[in-house]
C-alpha cells in the first residue's frame, strides 16, 4: 500500500499541474482581438486535446488510487476508534 500512496501523492501533483496549465474559456476572446500567439508548444488547437485528455486520464488513476486508500483505511482493526493501531492497551 506504500506504493498507491507515493502514486497516489504524485497524481494529486500532477492533477493540479494539469489543470493549472489549461487555459480558461475567457482566454479565446483576447486571441480573437490579435493579443494571442498561434506559435505554441502543442499547435493552434492540440494543446487543448492534449490536455484534457492528459486531465482524463490522470483523473481516473486519482479515483483508483483514491478506492484503493478508502479500503484500506476501512478494513483496519482496531480496539479503539480514537486511537491508532499501533497504540498499546
Amino acid at each position: 500500500m506504500l506504493f498507491v500512496k507515493i502514486l497516489h501523492i504524485l497524481v494529486c501533483v500532477g492533477l493540479i499541474l494539469i489543470v493549472l496549465l489549461q487555459t480558461g474559456k475567457g482566454a479565446d476572446m483576447g486571441a480573437s482581438f490579435g493579443s494571442g500567439s498561434n506559435q505554441t508548444l502543442f499547435g493552434p488547437s492540440g494543446g487543448a486535446t492534449f490536455l484534457s485528455k492528459a486531465t482524463t486520464a490522470i483523473a481516473v488513476i486519482f479515483m483508483i488510487t483514491s478506492l484503493f486508500l478508502a479500503y484500506d483505511s476501512g478494513t483496519e482493526i482496531t480496539k479503539s476508534v480514537i486511537l491508532p493501531k499501533w497504540w498499546n492497551w
